[in-house]
């Protein structure tokens, strides 16, 4: 009888866990729409299997170099695989005085989030 409780909260942990996903995602896309540069810091290699439209490709390890002379007020959606890399991207540029960023996640649960 331990485990049901435990199933329950690990049921409800992963539910929460997904609607936070998607609200990352979804505020993503609308960022999108209006106008927002949308990197993609994956790797090279995995940017070419697939991206979102319009993305650029600036890996975790160049994105020192590619922000450093940008406009720290320019809105940006940051995404990668699972959303670990952009989240990292999102607190470097933010350490860097960027002020419009957003770790939308990763490149499936933006793809899944997308209504056109």
């Amino acid at each position: 009888m331990k485990t049901l409780p435990s199933l329950l909260t690990l049921c409800v942990a992963l539910f929460c866990s997904a609607l936070q996903a998607s609200e990352r995602a979804d505020i993503g896309w609308t960022l999108i729409e209006t106008g927002a540069l949308v990197v993609d810091v994956r790797t090279p290699a995995e940017f070419e299997v697939g991206h979102l439209n319009n993305a650029i490709n600036v890996p975790l390890s160049k994105l020192s170099q590619h922000f450093s002379n940008k406009d720290k007020d320019r809105a940006i959606v940051l995404y990668c695989r699972s959303g670990n890399r952009s989240e990292k991207a999102y607190q470097f540029l933010k350490h860097q005085g960027f002020t419009n960023i957003h770790n939308a996640g990763g490149f499936v649960e933006m793809q899944e989030s997308h209504k056109p």
